[in-house]
């Protein structure tokens, strides 16, 4: 794997993580264990869950302070992700607003990381 890129979040269940990212993603962790679980994208990113219990060297005691974002095509796809993601119960921390960017809400992960939905503003 000379080309991967990981991203690493340090959770608190690796089993509870990778549950809540593959019904968010629709796509199985490539690997999972009681202490880590990997997803792989198309582009070569990987997404790493590894329990901040087991980290070597240890975890911060805080957590959550990362911010995952995905782009979406247009506004309204924007506006449906958010009805999406409130339905499965996730907690949405900034509805739908349009910033300079553009048209983005963010929710939060079951380990309060930020999750970012955005659709770029036209240029």
């Amino acid at each position: 794997m000379p080309d991967c890129h990981l991203v690493l979040l340090y959770v608190d269940s690796p089993e509870t993580s990778a549950a809540f990212y593959a019904g968010l993603l629709g796509r199985a962790p490539l690997e999972a264990s009681p202490t880590f679980a990997l997803f792989g994208f198309d582009s070569g990113l990987r997404l790493g869950l590894w329990s901040r219990h087991t980290v070597e060297p240890a975890a911060p005691p805080a957590f959550g302070g990362v911010e995952l974002a995905f782009a979406l095509a247009d506004r309204a796809a924007v506006d449906a992700a958010c009805t999406d993601w409130r339905g499965r119960g996730l907690e949405i921390l900034q509805e739908p607003v349009d910033l300079d960017f553009g048209r983005t809400f963010v929710a939060l992960d079951p380990d309060g990381h930020r999750l970012r939905v955005f659709s770029p503003a036209p240029e």
